[in-house]
């Protein structure tokens, strides 16, 4: 029999909604502002309005965000995604010339097919000519 201002299951559903729905908010908050600060199309201003929405009516704001942006930040986090890459292979020192060399190797000595080759060089090529597009 549950006493009054106890422990129940009721309130147990309750306080785990509660704390997911935070949990949701600050990660909806990190990703929002994260790609607000990001953005080089917007103001100064146009950044402090938008932080000010975010905290004086969180879940509006981000939903207002998430909406009104949600094109532009899918194409920024493409891109970001694609510039870490491209700086990564610049670090290794990626080379697709190194890379088709390897294979050729690889083909000589039979470890591949030369459809394998094919394929592989393609996917090369492909790689390096679509990292260097604007």
């Amino acid at each position: 029999m549950p006493s009054e201002g106890g422990f129940t299951f009721a309130t147990f559903l309750t306080d785990v909604l509660t704390v997911f729905l935070f949990v949701v908010l600050f990660w909806l908050l990190i990703i929002v502002f994260g790609d607000l600060f990001r953005r080089h199309d917007i103001s100064g201003w146009g950044k402090a309005l938008w932080v000010i929405f975010l905290l004086v009516l969180p879940y509006l704001g981000v939903f207002a965000y998430l909406i009104s942006q949600s094109g532009s930040m899918a194409e920024r986090s493409s891109q970001q995604a694609q510039q870490a890459r491209n700086e990564l292979r610049r670090a290794v020192g990626f080379s697709a010339a190194d890379e088709i060399s390897k294979l050729d190797k690889l083909k000589k000595s039979g470890s591949i097919t030369e459809e394998e080759f094919k394929r592989l060089r393609a996917r090369l090529v492909g790689v390096t000519s679509a990292s260097q597009l604007p």
